[in-house]
């Protein structure tokens, strides 16, 4: 299992372009960058972890309103109950003509035998 794998195929029904890391085609009006942040094991006993934590952020970006689809960011995020750990409005990129809103995201995953 793997958080950024389930994120691309959760987000597809947005019809908005996304990328992991960087976006390297050109930058339509909407797009998002799904950024890994951290793969941990959650407290565990007898030195075999139960749970590998994934956590990631998704860098929303759009030249108009963000409003719209940022609200259908979240709710398809709970829908699918991946944890919402942080929401931030980053600000309006004047050099670039972006409005950037991050959700930062975590998933629990059992561990595989």
């Amino acid at each position: 299992m793997s958080l950024l794998s389930d994120l691309k195929e959760l987000l597809s029904p947005l019809s908005v372009p996304v990328e992991t890391g960087v976006f390297t085609d050109e930058a339509p009006e909407q797009y998002i960058v799904i950024v890994p942040l951290s793969d941990n094991f959650d407290l565990h006993a007898d030195n075999a972890p139960g749970i590998d934590v994934q956590e990631a952020r998704l860098s929303l970006y759009s030249k108009g309103s963000y409003t719209g689809i940022k609200n259908q960011l979240v709710r398809a995020l709970l829908d699918a109950e991946i944890t919402i750990t942080d929401r931030q409005y980053i600000g309006y990129e004047t050099e670039t003509g972006y409005h950037h809103y991050n959700v930062d995201v975590a998933q629990y995953y059992e561990m595989e035998e």
